[in-house]
């Protein structure tokens, strides 16, 4: 099954270039995110897939909408997806957007696939193989990196969309001291700490559960055996997640981080 939602991820990425060396069209959704041509027919090719490769189970897409919690509250699994993610990215057209496919088993991801199309770059976990990043035609690489332990200095992922120069000053109240900001756009964020390029991702802004669930696996799964903690569960009532900080051993509760 991985190997045919890789495939899935690399037609919808490959749709999604044909839009992005023209003139973008940008529509606003009810809660002020862009939304393109792009990002609708990347969906269509992703949940036609997911359809045919898995009937019996439910998707979720950022562009379909999200059924009410007594629907859903009881399912086992479903597919969630973010067909393109970020698209304030893509607009800008600096390559950091991604396709994003998890599958989700009670209120853990336990396989996710993370493409990058504009520069051929596939993050793929499982919770059976561990995680993997293979860039075009190169031999996919064994991700293995380790969780980081507080106190420390550590670098940290910034976000280049959604910038706060009061993060380090919050994480040095729990003893982290940063040491370096690496800056990236979209979920490339969690893959840049599953490959070990940052050790820390603090997130202290809003995002939804399809923008972290695949990337998420791919986290969670890059060590040489069983799984890294991850602050996130999925299928909540609502979608929001929490604030949170990825990279480390243990849960710190960001909201009251400099508080």
């Amino acid at each position: 099954m991985l190997n045919k939602v890789i495939k899935t991820a690399e037609e919808a990425g490959k749709k999604i270039l044909e839009f992005y060396d023209t003139e973008v069209e940008v529509i606003t959704k009810e809660d002020d995110s862009p939304l393109t041509k792009a990002d609708l027919a990347a969906h269509h090719i992703i949940v036609d897939a997911l359809n045919e490769i898995d009937p019996d189970t439910p998707v979720i897409s950022e562009e379909s909408g999200i059924p009410s919690y007594e629907e859903r509250k009881d399912w086992e699994k479903f597919w969630l997806v973010d067909p393109l993610d970020g698209t304030k990215e893509f607009i800008k057209k600096n390559g950091e957007f991604t396709v994003n496919i998890a599958l989700i088993e009670g209120d853990k991801p336990t396989l996710g696939v993370v493409y990058v199309p504009a520069f051929d770059v596939m993050y793929y976990g499982e919770k059976s193989i561990g995680s993997y990043k293979k860039k075009g035609e190169q031999k996919a690489q064994k991700l293995e990196t380790k969780e980081f332990q507080a106190p420390g200095k550590a670098s940290i992922v910034v976000s280049r969309s959604h910038g706060d120069d009061t993060t380090a000053k919050k994480l040095k109240s729990v003893g982290i001291e940063v040491s370096e900001e690496v800056p990236s756009g979209s979920s490339i964020k969690f893959c840049l700490v599953a490959e070990g390029k940052a050790d820390l991702y603090p997130r202290l802004g809003p995002t939804m559960e399809w923008d972290t669930a695949a990337a998420d696996a791919v986290y969670r799964f890059s060590t040489k055996e069983g799984e890294k903690f991850s602050p996130l569960t999925y299928n909540k009532e609502s979608f929001k997640n929490p604030y949170f900080l990825l990279g480390i051993n243990e849960f710190i509760d960001v909201d009251k981080l400099g508080k």
